[in-house]
């Protein structure tokens, strides 16, 4: 074939658009691979302590096993497939449960109440080996405002509690703080908490964080205020002696002036470009939000529109930066209407319905959120972890199956196919179902060996773009 167009052509051309390409891809790199926690349990400072997560793991197991005592109510509970068919006898619902226990895996997914048996008994796993995986220390809405000498010493012993917590081993996988924000009432009192809480801890540590460590700044509007706890951040690292950019933040999505600003424009890309790298995270904020769009007490729940619109405007802000989002909370708390030990038949009867009232409004709330795209949310009391769970580990094993004959199928077809070939025309599902697989892998809803019986790698579904698996499969080069 001919080709008109010489080197000297275009040489130039092409070198200027590469730069550009280079930005470009430098800004948007694409989703993390890295693991998000599902959730963020947030707890004010002056009631935290080392042990918490045990804590508020017996709890919630308690309050599980005590109002969804086998697979059967939780199925009826969340309207799993062919829930009308569980049994309600205790003898018939434990002949089930010893029927599919001596089941095989393959044998089992393919029993009418595999998925209610499989979630419910992930749940309990979960709550016994994991029950919280991010914690954020409160000295913000949690806490309150207060003398300053009591938030100094809550800062003190709060710092001692997570020093202690790294030393036995009982810190949750992610944590962090969140102080007050950068208001011009509240900014010193957030910076003195920040610096107390800081160099406490790295001198009882030696001069360590806690894995996964992060500073939450709440109620930005402006990307100003960002930079201004990215060069405190910078003082720090230089005066504790901490790694350079070891200390990482976290925004709040929760005015409005976060999704427009005073010129009509979405600022949440520039909250990033003023964090230098060190903004890692985005959570949305839903009561101060909904307040902020003047919604009354009634009506400011996650479901509202206005809570969408916010939500969908920050992935529209933030899609492929690998900054990680993460929906509100549920304020109705799973919490039993009367306590003691002599309750009477109708007491316990009304407990059970204002507890399961609670989750079913947690786990529709979670559902909403994984739906639309954000996969991690806050919970505030240990009542809501098994709901949290529940939600999680139904979005994806529900899907398991489609998911794994659908990837199948593409990376069959990708067997024959050329660069030109309509296999691209599906390109964009290929990629969804490997996002679908990392994040089903890294929350624990499936296994290693189910994403293996996919045909693929994990060295592959870590790279998250069907594209390269087909370009390395294939040898294809530019």
């Amino acid at each position: 074939m001919a080709n008109i167009l010489k080197k000297d052509d275009y040489q130039t051309i092409m070198q200027e658009l590469g730069l550009a390409n280079q930005v470009f891809q430098q800004k948007y790199k694409g989703e993390s691979p890295d693991r998000q926690p599902v959730h963020t349990v947030y707890g004010g400072a002056n009631l935290y302590s080392s042990d918490v997560v045990q804590k508020m793991g017996r709890a919630s197991l308690q309050n599980f096993k005590t109002y969804a005592p086998n697979f059967a109510v939780l199925g009826r509970l969340l309207d799993h497939p062919n829930a009308s068919d569980l049994p309600s006898d205790d003898e018939a619902i434990k002949a089930l449960e010893s029927s599919l226990m001596n089941m095989s895996d393959k044998d089992r997914k393919n029993a009418p109440h595999w998925l209610s048996f499989t979630v419910y008994n992930k749940i309990i796993a979960k709550l016994e080996a994991e029950p919280i995986e991010d914690f954020r220390i409160d000295f913000e809405d949690g806490f309150g405002n207060r003398p300053d000498d009591e938030e100094d010493a809550t800062a003190v012993n709060a710092a001692q509690e997570v020093a202690l917590g790294m030393k036995n081993k009982t810190l949750s996988p992610f944590i962090g703080i969140r102080i007050k924000p950068f208001t011009e009432d509240l900014k010193l009192r957030g910076l003195r908490t920040l610096d107390i809480f800081l160099t406490t801890l790295v001198g009882l540590t030696g001069g360590k964080l806690p894995d996964n460590f992060v500073v939450m700044l709440p109620k930005v509007t402006i990307p100003d205020q960002i930079t201004a706890l990215r060069k405190i951040f910078e003082v720090l690292e230089y005066k504790l002696n901490l790694p350079y950019m070891s200390l990482k933040m976290e925004t709040m999505v929760e005015a409005t002036q976060a999704i427009m600003d005073k010129d009509g424009k979405n600022p949440l890309m520039s909250f990033v470009d003023a964090s230098n790298g060190r903004l890692i995270a985005a959570h949305f904020g839903t009561y101060d939000y909904t307040a902020s769009c003047n919604i009354t007490a009634k009506y400011q729940t996650m479901g509202h529109d206005v809570c969408d619109f916010a939500h969908h405007m920050t992935k529209v802000a933030l899609g492929n930066t690998g900054i990680m989002l993460s929906d509100g909370a549920t304020n109705v708390m799973p919490v039993p209407k009367h306590r003691g030990d002599a309750l009477t038949p109708e007491q316990i009867k009304e407990n059970f319905e204002s507890v399961h009232n609670a989750w079913r409004i947690a786990y529709d709330h979670t559902m909403h959120s994984l739906i639309n795209g954000f996969y991690q949310g806050w919970d505030l009391h240990p009542g809501q972890l098994s709901m949290r769970y529940a939600a999680v580990y139904t979005f994806f094993l529900d899907s398991y199956k489609e998911a794994a004959n659908r990837l199948s199928h593409f990376m069959d077809k990708s067997a024959t196919a050329t660069l030109t070939s309509d296999i691209f025309d599906d390109a964009a599902t290929g990629q969804g179902l490997l996002n679908y697989f990392l994040r089903a892998l890294n929350c624990g809803a499936i296994s290693e060996e189910e994403v293996l019986a996919t045909g693929l790698t994990l060295e592959e579904i870590q790279w998250r773009s069907f594209y390269k698996i087909l370009a390395n499969r294939k040898g294809w080069n530019h």
